[in-house]
């Protein structure tokens, strides 16, 4: 991944059709497999000033991909009149430095922090048990395991980095379901479980955290099952999943 930053002086009497024509290009962007976002900012202080952020996938998708590419020569025809007040265009790529700010709390701050993660998970894995579907799958379940999911679930949300620093992270879960042969009416049973659990124990049921965690858990379900059948992967070096208010890790197939 690579950012794109160029900074446009734009005279006042022109902002208006600048940001038309960039609304032309930004068809483009949004049509170009090579293209992940963008965004074009004007200044508050110094409303002249604009920069527009593109992320790439890479320099050379970008170079090489889209500006030889079918969908560079519109987006190009729309700008055109505007490159010479360009005043820098260059590639940056992002640092480790890099985090969110305390506005918006985290989805597991909104959940209820780890009591909340605690709670669930005890009570669903009660369920389990007794549950004729899920039961054989979770035959023999360690007395630790309805804790460890907790700290799992909590991390992707935001929480405590617990299950990686004392459980192993990503891979070790993956680990976990390699030879189970988990199948679809057991993905689907565990979902509907869980979710009826949630409500249950009284986490928030506001749409937009429902949405997310029904979002996750059929993600990670689904990943369940591919790690867990007669080919599965090879187990992830890749840090935690990380959740947050609409963003998810991407897919890689």
């Amino acid at each position: 991944m690579i950012v794109e930053y160029i900074r446009y002086t734009i005279a006042e009497a022109e902002t208006g059709e600048f940001e038309a024509a960039y609304a032309r290009a930004a068809e483009s962007l949004t049509a170009a497999p090579e293209c992940v976002d963008y965004e074009l900012s004007r200044c508050a202080e110094e409303p002249s000033a604009y920069i527009l952020r593109i992320r790439w996938t890479s320099t050379d998708e970008h170079l090489n991909g889209f500006r030889k590419g079918p969908h560079f020569a519109a987006f190009f025809a729309a700008i055109r009149p505007y490159v010479a007040a360009i005043e820098e265009m260059r590639h940056y790529a992002v640092t480790e430095v890099v985090g969110r700010g305390g506005s918006t709390p985290t989805l597991y701050e909104w959940a209820g922090g780890a009591p909340a993660f605690e709670k669930l998970f005890t009570t669903f894995y009660e369920r389990v048990a007794k549950d004729e579907i899920l039961a054989p799958v979770f035959a023999g379940m360690d007395a630790h395991h309805a804790e460890h999911v907790a700290w799992w679930l909590a991390e992707v949300f935001g929480g405590p980095a617990r299950y990686s620093t004392e459980s192993g992270g990503h891979r070790h879960m993956a680990s976990k379901h390699l030879g189970r042969g988990i199948g679809e009416t057991q993905r689907r049973r565990w979902v509907a479980l869980l979710l009826e659990t949630a409500d249950d124990v009284e986490l928030p049921a506001d749409p937009e955290f429902r949405a997310v965690l029904a979002y996750y858990l059929e993600w990670g379900t689904r990943m369940a099952i591919i790690y867990s059948g007669p080919n599965p992967p090879p187990l992830p070096e890749t840090p935690m999943p990380r959740w947050d208010w609409g963003l998810t890790p991407p897919y890689r197939g």
